[in-house]
Order: structure tokens, then C-alpha cells, then sequence
């Protein structure tokens, strides 16, 4: 089996269902700068590119990230602990899913006025299903928040039932499930404003996990969903045309960092489970977009996009990115 790169795929871009996945990185463009201020300056270059998206008249569903700021109100409540309550992780999600889809909606509000367009954007407060018997929650890998001292670490456990763990030499840190997206509770709502073509900004930092108790209502568990998944879970439930992950490199590659490092043009779904097994894509970085595309594509037959987020409509034509194929 050969992993060359092919050539680049030159495709006539009609108007699509699309679902587009924006890291929560992608909002922070300078880690000495992060005021929201500076968020919404990143927001406005991200709605640059999907405004070009906009234009060819997709309907666009946007689900983006957050983890960088949960990590900033998980501090906030470290340091308010003495004066103030403590706030539980899916209200945080909760909170960063205003406050980011805000940034996001003005953003791309703005870039539709500028284009002279007839669209509108909103943003969803989603909620997304998680199985309460996920083996995730009994095996909790995913760090957030702040780095304590080993002693810090240890008093959580034991005071407050935290489970912590050493994160690879920098210290402790708080560790929570991360189980797998199973239904978006508020899916019809999302299908109908998408088919109204409103530019819905849907699931931000993977949705506000939530899962039936005993008496059978929702309620709200301490956990974080990867977005990438709730990205894909989405696009399938919506029978997407096509799923977008926009990332910091501008292709997939395998070998990554290395001096036979290669970019990909195209892989298909059975090509990319090999290269996952093989290795090729690091755990907390690609390997996640690349099962979210596997799931999407395997599930549905189309196409998936992983590219730079100012590169999504020359991915759309083919020139740039790396396409998914089934």
C-alpha cells in the first residue's frame, strides 16, 4: 500500500451542508495576549475565511473549542475559592459556550454586513448525550485547569474526590472523563435554523455533557467532550455534505517532525485507520481528527476536509488540505 501523495483533486464547489470545526486555540492568536478583546480580533480573522463559505451560500453549522478557556475559569475559581462558590465543569462549558459563540456571532455577523450578504448567525446553548456507563468515567485521562504541587494534588483527592494525575514532568493536574458524544439534544432545533440557512454556531467545546438520572430528567456531569467527536456526531446527524476540521498545520502528515515527514492530499477511510494504528498521529493532537473523519465518512459516504482555517474554500476546490475519502 502506498502513502505517496496524489495530486490535487480540482472539484466544482456547489452549494453544500457544512459542518466546520474551529479549535479553541484558533481563538487565541498570541498566548501573551488573551483578553477578550484579543479573542474577538482572532474571531474576526476565523470569520474571514468562513465568510468566503458564506458567500458561495453553504449552510454552515460552526462548532468550536474551548479548552484553553475553561482553563481560564477553572483559575478564576481557584483564585475567588475563599470568597466565592465553586463553579462545576459543565457550567463552565456552558460559559465559555456563550461567551465564545458570542465573539463568533459578532465576528461573522461583521463579515456578512462587509460582504453585503442576506444571511443572519446564531448561537446555540447545545446540550450533547453522554452514556453514564461510558467506560471513560471510570478511567479519567483528560487534563484542565492549573498545574498544583504533588501535596496540592493529593488533598483534592481526598477532600473533594478529584481524580488527579502527573502530567509528563510539569507537574499535577486535575483529570476528568472524556466519553463519547451519543445524541445532540437540541438536533432538530440546529437542522431546522441550518435549513433556514442560518450560520449556527452549535456544540462549542464538544456540547455540555449531560446525561438521564434516575428520575429519567437531564442533568449536567463532570466531564469534557473532545469536539472534534461532537463535530463529527453532528455532520452525520445532519447528513452533512462534508465535514470540516480546520488545524494548525496545513496538511495531514505522517512522520510527522521528522526529516521523511510527508503531507497527504487524500487518504481514504481505510488508509487513514492503518496509519492511526501504525502510529502516525499523535494522541492529543491529530489522532482525534482523524477518528472524528473516520466516524463521519465511514458512517455516511462523504467526504471530510482537514486544512488551515484561512484555507477553507481552497480546500473546498481542492486546492489545499487533506480530503477524507470512503
Amino acid at each position: 500500500m502506498s502513502w505517496e501523495s496524489s495530486g490535487t483533486i480540482l472539484v466544482s464547489v456547489m452549494p453544500e451542508k457544512l459542518v466546520i470545526a474551529v479549535g479553541g486555540n484558533a481563538l487565541i492568536e498570541d498566548a501573551r495576549h488573551v483578553t477578550v478583546a484579543a479573542q474577538y480580533q482572532a474571531a474576526r480573522h476565523a470569520a474571514e475565511g468562513i465568510g468566503a463559505l458564506i458567500a458561495m451560500n453553504h449552510r454552515i453549522a460552526i462548532v468550536h473549542g474551548n479548552g484553553p478557556q475553561v482553563g481560564f475559569i477553572l483559575r478564576r475559581v481557584e483564585l475567588a475559592r475563599a470568597e466565592l462558590h465553586d463553579v462545576p465543569l459543565d457550567s463552565c462549558v456552558a460559559d465559555t459556550q456563550g461567551a465564545l459563540g458570542y465573539n463568533l456571532q459578532m465576528a461573522i455577523g461583521n463579515e456578512i454586513r462587509a460582504r453585503k450578504l442576506n444571511r443572519s448567525t446564531a448561537t446555540v446553548v447545545t446540550q450533547v448525550l453522554v452514556d453514564r456507563g461510558d467506560p471513560a468515567f471510570a478511567n479519567p485521562v483528560k487534563p484542565i485547569g492549573g498545574f498544583m504541587e504533588e501535596a496540592e494534588a493529593a488533598r483534592r483527592r481526598d477532600e473533594e474526590g478529584w481524580s488527579v494525575r502527573e502530567d509528563s514532568g510539569r507537574g499535577w493536574r486535575r483529570v476528568v472523563a472524556s466519553p463519547e458524544p451519543v445524541n445532540i439534544v437540541e438536533l432538530e432545533v440546529l437542522r431546522s435554523l441550518m435549513d433556514l440557512g442560518v450560520i449556527t454556531i452549535v456544540a462549542g467545546g464538544g456540547g455540555i455533557p449531560v446525561c438521564y438520572g434516575k428520575n429519567g430528567e437531564l442533568e449536567g456531569v463532570e466531564a469534557v467532550i473532545d469536539k472534534d467527536k461532537a463535530a463529527s456526531l453532528l455532520a452525520d446527524s445532519l447528513n452533512a455534505d462534508k465535514l470540516i476540521i480546520s488545524t494548525a498545520v496545513p496538511r495531514v502528515c505522517i512522520n510527522f517532525g521528522k526529516e521523511d515527514q510527508r503531507e497527504l492530499d487524500s487518504i481514504t477511510v481505510s488508509e487513514a485507520r492503518s496509519l492511526a494504528d501504525e502510529g502516525h498521529f499523535a494522541p492529543g493532537s491529530m489522532l482525534p481528527k482523524i477518528q472524528a473523519m473516520v466516524n463521519f465518512v465511514g458512517a455516511t459516504g462523504n467526504e471530510g476536509l482537514i486544512c488551515l482555517p484561512e484555507q477553507l474554500s481552497a480546500a473546498l476546490e481542492g486546492r489545499a488540505g487533506t480530503r477524507i475519502l470512503p
